[in-house]
């Protein structure tokens, strides 16, 4: 098709100028050329209702992102006299932030949250997958991302306010702890995956506001790669459940004892020896990571063979995490126990639940629980109101005709 073709490599191309921008407004002019561009395509199917109200929602949300992006680029720009973005970080670490920086440094966060689609601003996220297959591959591997790139790159900034900070901090952990968990009981393979981005852009985002810039840019291109195949590739969904489901059949389960004890034993070993440094949280993820992954990995030998490529994961992260910081520059970035520790506290929790819900299985909780995290705790309904009384949707006639047309047709069929 010539129309999607004609936006799809215009929303290429205002990547690529975004991502190579050196100057406050080249980048500023790429990112709402992105949006813009990525709303054709959003509405490539304009008859869907589903469709247009999700891209109505990210229409509405990306303009607000825009102008907090062009006031901070304004303070940015007055305070330095300066556009172009190395020549303006070359003077960093500064003494001590003004106050229009630090607005500055909490209005690009506030557009970063925006961007990554942090709850509770995540639903157009979720209903997207009513558009083509490549534009979810092109959203979820490419322009999401975004969010994170724009932070990392405005790190000499970001490391030195503490109010921006904190702010991404508490919204991108509950989101990522959050969207983890309604990621589970989801069943359509586009959905979970929009949940699993959710929760990932969340997880990136914190790396962020705990200094971790290198972690942070290696889980940024390392999400890319996977979002684009696991979309490209969700067609055989349905024949990798069959062919997991004959692998678990013929072999036998790992023992939760023993993956806490040999990950537990590791991490202990590893503190004792000053291999875990602070922040903490990572490793406590790491952790209890670990732990399920040897509880359900499926064995047909013994337990080393699930260790074996847990192992072999942590040698290959550090490698590439020793090619990634050649790539940034070293960004000095203080350390809060404060996020430290609520970070933690919402990845034991997050664990916690998992066990609860999904390995014991208890069925009272799971009865009163399991219904709310499959509606994604209602916040995406509430944003729709809110955002539906400022700013009402229109409907052509062909497409408010074809929703009644497809209401009536669903009534028809329930009552059937």
């Amino acid at each position: 098709n010539q129309r999607f073709l004609q936006w799809f490599l215009i929303t290429l191309f205002s990547v690529m100028v975004t991502v190579v921008s050196n100057h406050l407004l080249a980048l500023w002019v790429g990112w709402v050329s992105i949006s813009v561009s990525l709303h054709q395509l959003l509405m490539f199917y304009p008859l869907r209702y589903r469709a247009a109200l999700a891209a109505h929602k990210k229409f509405i949300f990306a303009r607000t992102a825009e102008v907090l992006l062009g006031i901070a680029f304004l303070l940015i720009y007055a305070e330095h006299g300066n556009a172009y973005i190395d020549q303006i970080f070359a003077q960093y670490p500064l003494q001590d932030l003004s106050v229009n920086l630090h607005i500055a440094a909490f209005l690009i966060a506030n557009v970063v949250l925006i961007k990554c689609a942090q709850l509770p601003l995540h639903g157009w996220l979720i209903q997207v997958v009513e558009s083509p297959t490549p534009v979810s591959a092109l959203l979820h591997a490419g322009i999401i991302n975004l969010g994170g790139l724009l932070l990392l790159l405005f790190a000499p900034l970001f490391s030195q306010s503490l109010p921006a900070q904190a702010l991404v901090v508490i919204v991108a952990s509950v989101s990522a702890v959050m969207a983890a968990l309604v990621m589970m009981t989801i069943t359509s393979i586009k959905v979970r995956l929009a949940w699993s981005t959710i929760a990932q852009m969340g997880l990136m985002l914190v790396e962020c506001a705990l200094g971790l810039y290198t972690l942070a840019l290696l889980h940024l291109l390392a999400h890319s790669v996977y979002k684009a195949y696991a979309f490209l590739t969700a067609g055989e969904a349905v024949n990798q459940h069959v062919l997991q489901q004959q692998l678990q059949a013929s072999s036998t389960q790992f023992d939760w004892a023993i993956a806490s004890a040999v990950t537990l034993t590791a991490l202990s070993t590893a503190i004792y020896y000053g291999w875990v440094t602070a922040p903490y949280s990572p490793w406590i993820l790491l952790t209890g990571t670990a732990i399920v992954l040897l509880a359900n990995r499926n064995v047909r030998a013994t337990p080393l063979t699930a260790i074996v490529p847990i192992v072999a994961l942590i040698a290959l992260y550090i490698t590439l995490k020793d090619v990634i910081s050649t790539l940034l520059p070293n960004m000095q970035h203080d350390y809060y126990w404060q996020s430290d520790l609520l970070v933690s506290v919402l990845f034991v929790g997050l664990f916690v639940a998992y066990f609860t819900l999904f390995e014991m299985q208890h069925k009272a909780l799971r009865r009163h629980v399991l219904p709310l995290l499959n509606a994604g705790f209602y916040l995406d309904e509430w944003s729709t109101r809110v955002t539906l009384r400022i700013w009402p949707i229109s409907l052509p006639k062909k497409q408010a005709k074809f929703k009644i047309e497809q209401e009536l047709k669903n009534e028809i069929s329930n009552q059937a």
